[in-house]
């Protein structure tokens, strides 16, 4: 008598729900807290300069900015890019990029 082959069955895919926001947070600094001190200023002076940004971004909505203004928004968006920078070298994007 033959043996006969049968395929195993087929595994369904399993999906899984989003996490909540309160636990991608705590993900979040718990990954922080055990990174590079490097990659740790970088988050840093990242989330500091994105807030000056935002700030300045939304008082030009209403009036023209001074000529400080101008140049600290300017500063902001620089050191978002070194930081940026530091964080792509150390392959840690993902700390400061919003999941897509």
């Amino acid at each position: 008598m033959a043996t006969q082959i049968v395929q195993a069955p087929q595994r369904a895919e399993r999906t899984t729900a989003p996490l909540p926001s309160a636990a991608v947070d705590a993900m979040r600094r718990l990954e922080l807290a055990l990174a590079d001190p490097d990659v740790v200023r970088a988050v840093t002076r990242y989330e500091v300069a994105s807030a000056r940004t935002a700030e300045l971004s939304a008082a030009m909505d209403t009036r023209n900015l001074s000529g400080a203004e101008v140049d600290s928004l300017v500063l902001a968006q620089d050191v978002m890019a070194a930081a940026r920078t530091t964080l792509a070298s150390a392959g840690q994007l993902h700390l400061i990029e919003v999941a897509r």
